[in-house]
């Protein structure tokens, strides 16, 4: 059965419900830029990341100040490397963008 991303699971609903929408949205957010801080301090230098707000939440966490465009995954969304250091590859993929096989074509078009 597919659910509409209009309509979340009765899980996530009851969670959105309980915190409100914003807030949990925000702790999913922390959480994962949290993780991609930890991935980066134990050497990963590749990354895709996927909603904007999340994606947001980790060139924030990372602290990247600027991006260099790379080559494009999909229309609307390229490669891009931080500038300074360490240098990262981070695919930024928000909304609508990307196609049903974006994640595949993201890992075999690493810069």
């Amino acid at each position: 059965m597919l659910i509409a991303a209009s309509q979340p699971p009765d899980r996530v609903r009851d969670v959105q419900e309980k915190l409100g929408r914003e807030r949990a949205g925000a702790l999913v957010e922390a959480a994962l830029a949290r993780i991609a801080q930890g991935l980066v301090e134990r050497g990963v230098r590749r990354l895709v990341v996927a909603g904007g707000e999340t994606a947001g939440a980790v060139v924030q966490a990372l602290r990247i100040k600027a991006l260099r465009i790379g080559r494009q995954i999909d229309p609307g969304v390229p490669w891009t490397l931080s500038i300074g250091a360490p240098e990262l590859a981070l695919a930024l993929k928000s909304g609508n963008f990307g196609g049903r096989d974006f994640f595949l074509r993201a890992f075999t078009l690493l810069p």
